[in-house]
């Protein structure tokens, strides 16, 4: 029974970076993310003057709905030390500390956000007696913010206040305010707003400056009243170095302190009473806003740490991609200049499965090869569309037709090796055309006698619109980088099944072809590795293939593709632990793919939540240029890989856009298949359409290069010609029969 594939995980994926997304957006609201240098707002000269009840008035006001300006001042020999901008973890407990020494109280302006990270320091002021004030969420200046999210930063913060301390806040202070004289019209419509809230507005009679540091001395000359006059004064405990603070209150107090001067809170001052009980909708609106703001600021660290991460492994893996390629490079130029061999009779088995659009000229491509000893089996699995009659009127030598019933791809495989004559064998898929000297040059690297497998080098036919560049692209990084890195370390994971040879020892160590896994040219591979045998890459032996031509089909190929390596992974998890040709494949192969083929593209959608908030909160300036930076090193490492595979570099313009959909689809498909991998889901063969692209591309491409790039194959080969027994197997390659109760295989349905 097949488990429908699951949907409500789209869903969940969507509502999750919705989720972090928004705790994103929060942080960088909260830390002020980009915001750098926009200091004090410049006074509008052009905004009518604020009411002379106001700018002429004590510093404490109470604005009314009809606009009636009613204000206090402190009484005789009063003083109301007010700070703004806090809590500060270093300079909040350091003046809490110097006004319990000295017994007097204060009133604190503090930020929401601030109380939100420092919430013990809040309620520690609370609970000695001082007083908390609001000063926004997040020091957004009055005057210049629109009214209703300076109605949310009041209300956030007061909800902070109420989490912390249990009461509601009365008075508040707008930040960038100074004393009464220095309202503006525009400084007036933001007092009318915050009075709409129910505030006291709380500005100063002397406005100290200690922000800029001018001495302990003068910020306590500042402060000082007139003789006997009662104060507000205005200093901070956050925002900066506010040593100098300190020192100032040590200064001031004890000396007011001798003249009979009192140090109060302004409600205390005022005989306002105590500050109203916050309600439990309050207290709890309070703690989720903070709960999520300090989510926030961890994910977004984390987000930076995982993107670092994954630059550093970028970079890491770009490196050693280039080191492995040029070394490649290098192998392959030496293994040139020896003569190709004759390594006796070579049979392509091409299972079939309704490849009516291309059969006829892959089996022709294989017909025409240079390799002068050479059997074509095509194994029909079932076909619909006539696949074996058209290869059949053909009536091409060399070439049989195996018809059977639908069994699967690795049961066609493995009719096909029952049914070969050499000893060396090429699996070739029923889309793929060859180049004429292909095969020829295929085979040579099983001259080693230690080598099982190789793979060739598969190229996209049809790259006609963004959708066929991009898969030309991809095929070219991975088949010159990945491949020749994998080739280097000794771990090649995957022969294609577009273009691969074997030896036939090799398939009869493990069994022939597994239908295990959907990616049975994996599974095959990772097998023959672990059967003690080296697989390496030739990239000269060159095969076109048909790529999906719509996103549909793309997905469908790459889901399966995708599946069926995790399949094939997990099957071969106890290569990790083991020793030689395996333990290289485990340690080097799996975690390769492990890494960058799995876990990568599963944390890929955070890093697109991550770099949309990069452009809400960070200079546009800044996004760009790490946009660029990272597209212009995929652009020279594409470049390089053309470069390496004879390809132009015209195709290299549509990179940049590949970021839009390509990859995005891509990390998708690894979502889908780790979700049914961990439910156990099971996928029918997703077969696609064709349309006969890589037929039309092959043969204009081989009359065009196979001239220049090799003589004909007898040309070249050894004057002593080796014959199927002259292939010697490695150390462990067993003599028995081929197993014939392993080539049974899952059904290949109908698409």
């Amino acid at each position: 029974m097949r488990r429908p594939e699951p949907r409500a995980h789209w869903a969940l994926l969507a509502l999750v970076l919705v989720f972090v997304l928004a705790l994103l957006c929060l942080n960088g609201y909260v830390t002020h993310a980009g915001a750098e240098g926009t200091g004090q707002p410049v006074p509008d000269t052009a905004a009518p003057a604020a009411p002379t009840a106001v700018t002429g008035g004590a510093p404490v006001q109470r604005i009314a709905a009809d606009g009636t300006v009613t204000t206090r001042g402190m009484p005789a020999k009063t003083i109301a030390l007010t700070f703004d901008d806090g809590p500060d973890p270093a300079w909040t407990p350091a003046i809490l500390d110097v006004l319990d020494r000295h017994r007097a109280r204060a009133t604190f302006f503090m930020l929401g956000a601030q109380i939100n990270e420092h919430r013990d320091l809040v309620r520690r002021a609370h609970d000695e007696g001082h007083e908390i004030g609001s000063h926004t969420f997040t020091h957004v200046p009055a005057a210049h913010t629109a009214p209703w999210l300076l109605r949310a930063e009041l209300s956030l913060t007061s909800n902070a206040i109420a989490a912390a301390t249990g009461v509601r806040p009365v008075l508040m202070r707008p930040p960038y305010s100074s004393e009464p004289d220095a309202i503006t019209g525009t400084d007036y419509d933001g007092l009318r707003h915050i009075a709409d809230a129910g505030y006291l507005v709380v500005l100063a009679d002397h406005d100290t400056d200690d922000w800029r540091r001018p001495g302990a001395t003068a910020i306590a000359r500042a402060a000082t009243p007139a003789r006997g006059a009662g104060a507000v004064v205005m200093l901070h405990d956050s925002g900066g170095d506010r040593s100098q603070t300190v020192a100032a209150l040590d200064l001031l107090i004890p000396q007011l302190q001798r003249e009979g001067y009192r140090f109060v809170t302004v409600s205390e001052a005022l005989r306002l009473g105590s500050a109203p009980r916050a309600t439990a909708g309050e207290r709890w609106r309070g703690t989720a806003v903070r709960l999520a703001q300090r989510a926030g600021g961890w994910l977004a660290g984390a987000m930076t740490v995982l993107m670092v991460t994954a630059v550093a492994l970028a970079a890491i893996r770009l490196a050693v991609q280039v080191w492995a390629a040029r070394r490649h490079r290098r192998r392959i130029r030496g293994q040139q200049q020896v003569p190709r061999a004759h390594l006796g009779r070579v049979t392509v088995v091409v299972p079939a499965y309704n490849e009516a659009a291309n059969i006829a000229e892959t089996v022709r491509s294989l017909v025409g090869s240079d390799y002068p000893d050479l059997d074509v089996i095509v194994v029909d699995d079932g076909s619909t569309d006539g696949t074996a009659d058209i290869v059949e009127r053909l009536r091409l030598p060399r070439v049989h037709v195996i018809r059977q019933a639908n069994a699967g791809k690795p049961a066609a495989l493995n009719t096909g090796v029952r049914h070969a004559h050499g000893e060396v064998l090429i699996l070739v898929d029923g889309d793929t055309v060859f180049a004429p000297d292909a095969v020829g040059r295929l085979i040579q690297p099983l001259r080693d006698p230690r080598v099982g497998a190789v793979s060739g080098n598969t190229k996209v036919a049809n790259r006609g619109g963004l959708l066929g560049r991009w898969q030309h692209l991809e095929y070219v990084i991975g088949f010159n980088l990945d491949r020749r890195m994998f080739d280097i370390a000794r771990c090649m994971p995957t022969v294609p099944g577009a273009i691969g040879a074997f030896r036939r020892a090799a398939i009869r160590d493990i069994g022939g072809v597994s239908d295990d896994t959907l990616a049975e040219d994996t599974d095959l591979t990772m097998a023959i590795i672990r059967a003690g045998w080296r697989v390496v890459y030739e990239p000269d032996a060159i095969a076109w293939t048909e790529a999906p031509a719509t996103l549909r089909q793309l997905w469908r190929q790459r889901y399966r593709w995708c599946y069926g390596t995790m399949q094939a992974m997990w099957k071969h998890r106890r290569a990790l632990a083991q020793r030689g040709a395996a333990g290289r494949l485990g340690r080097r192969g799996l975690s390769y793919l492990l890494l960058f083929q799995v876990l990568l593209p599963l944390s890929a959608p955070l890093v697109d939540v991550y770099g949309l908030y990069g452009l809400l909160f960070l200079p546009v300036g800044k996004a760009a240029a790490v946009w660029a930076g990272f597209t212009a090193v995929q652009v020279a490492t594409a470049g390089y890989a053309l470069y390496l595979d004879r390809e132009r570099f015209g195709p290299l313009w549509s990179l940049p856009l590949q970021q839009i959909l390509y990859r995005q689809l891509m990390y998708l498909v690894v979502v889908q298949s780790a979700v049914m991998a961990l439910l156990g889901g099971r996928l029918r063969w997703q077969r696609m359409t064709r349309t006969g692209a890589a037929t039309a591309h092959a043969e204009a491409t081989a009359r065009a290069v196979a001239p220049a790039r090799a003589t004909p194959y007898h040309a070249q080969v050894t004057a002593r010609r080796l014959t199927s027994n002259h292939l010697p197997g490695p150390p462990n390659s067993r003599p028995e029969r081929y197993p014939e109760d392993t080539m049974t295989g899952a059904r290949w349905p109908v698409n």
